[in-house]
C-alpha cells in the first residue's frame, strides 16, 4: 500500500494505471474509518484491479457552527485498516493541495439539494460536490463507492456525474449497522453511554414506519406521527426532520401509492450529536 499526499502524484499514478487498462475503484472518506467504510473498500477490491481510498476532512462542506475542528481523526488506525483491506493507494492531501491560494471554483447541483439535509445545512452539498468532483479528476476512477446511509448525498453525486458526463459508475452499498441497529457513523464516537443507548431509536423508528406501510397505512403524516412518538421516548432526541420521499427525486409524498419505492429519512440530534438514517421501502 502506498500513501500519496500530492495531487499531482496521484494524478500521474492514475494516468499510468489507465495506460495499463487497469480498472480503478475509489472510496472517498473523511477518515475515522468504521465497518461501513470497510465494506466499500472490500467491494472495490473485489470489483477492481486497483483500489484508492482518500482521507480528507473537507472544510468546505461544514457550516460555521458545525464540527469541522473536532471531527474525529485517527490516521494511524485508518491506515492500518486500509492495509487490512488490501487497498493499493491512500490519498491524504493537505488543504493547500485541494484549495490552493486563489481557488475560486464551486460545483453545485440544484433542486435535490434544497430539501432534507440540504435545507438545514446550507452550502453543504456544494462543498460535497466540489470536493468529490476534484477527487474524481485526481483519482480518475472507473467506479466510485458510496454508502446508502448518506442517501441524499449518493443521489446528488449520481446526478452530478450524469449531468457533467463524468465517465465513471457510482455504486451505492447498503448501510452497515451495529448489532442493535444503529447505523455506523464516525460521529457515533461523540455519543455518551446514555445517548448511545437511545440512538437505537432512530433505526427503530424506521422499522416502525416500514411495519406500518406493510400493514397498508398509506397516509405518510400518520406514519411520521408514530415515528415522532417513538423518538420522544428519549430525553436527548431533538428531531431536525423526518420525511417520506420519492426514492429517486426526493420529492415529499403525502399519500403512498402501490408499486412504488420510497425513502424514509430522518435527522435527529442526540444531545449535540447529529445523526442521520434512512430505509428504502417498496410499497406493495
Amino acid at each position: 500500500m502506498k500513501i500519496i499526499h500530492s495531487a499531482a502524484e496521484m494524478q500521474e499514478i492514475a494516468r499510468q494505471l489507465k495506460i495499463q487498462s487497469k480498472i480503478i475503484g475509489f472510496v472517498p472518506t473523511m477518515g475515522y474509518l468504521h465497518k461501513g467504510h470497510l465494506s466499500l473498500m472490500s467491494r472495490s477490491v473485489k470489483d477492481c484491479d486497483v483500489t484508492v481510498v482518500s482521507i480528507y476532512v473537507n472544510p468546505m462542506q461544514f457550516g460555521p457552527k458545525e464540527d469541522f475542528k473536532k471531527y474525529p481523526r485517527d490516521i494511524k488506525t485508518d491506515l492500518k485498516l486500509c492495509r487490512q483491506q488490501n487497498v493499493d493507494y491512500v490519498f491524504i492531501p493537505k488543504d493547500a493541495q485541494i484549495y490552493p491560494k486563489g481557488y475560486m471554483t464551486e460545483v453545485q447541483v440544484k433542486g435535490i439539494t434544497d430539501s432534507l439535509c440540504g435545507k438545514f445545512r446550507p452550502g453543504h452539498f456544494t462543498g460535497v460536490c466540489t470536493i468529490v468532483s476534484k477527487l474524481f479528476n485526481i483519482v480518475k476512477p472507473d467506479i466510485a463507492y458510496f454508502g446508502q446511509k448518506d442517501a441524499q448525498q449518493a443521489l446528488v453525486i449520481k446526478k452530478m456525474v450524469k449531468d457533467l458526463h463524468m465517465s465513471l459508475k457510482i455504486k451505492v452499498l447498503p448501510i452497515i449497522r451495529e448489532p442493535d441497529g444503529l447505523a455506523m457513523s464516525s460521529r457515533n464516537a461523540y455519543l455518551d453511554d446514555k445517548q448511545r443507548q437511545d440512538a437505537v431509536l432512530l433505526s427503530q423508528a424506521l422499522k416502525k414506519a416500514k411495519q406500518l406501510i406493510e400493514q397498508k397505512q398509506r397516509k405518510t403524516a400518520k406514519i411520521i406521527f408514530q415515528m415522532k412518538r417513538l423518538l420522544s421516548q428519549s430525553e436527548f432526541a431533538t428531531i431536525e426532520y423526518i420525511a417520506i420521499v420519492d426514492a429517486d427525486h426526493l420529492s415529499e409524498i403525502k399519500q403512498l401509492k402501490a408499486k412504488t419505492k420510497v425513502l424514509i429519512v430522518l435527522a435527529v440530534y442526540m444531545g449535540r450529536v447529529r445523526l442521520i438514517d434512512n430505509i428504502l421501502v417498496k410499497v406493495d
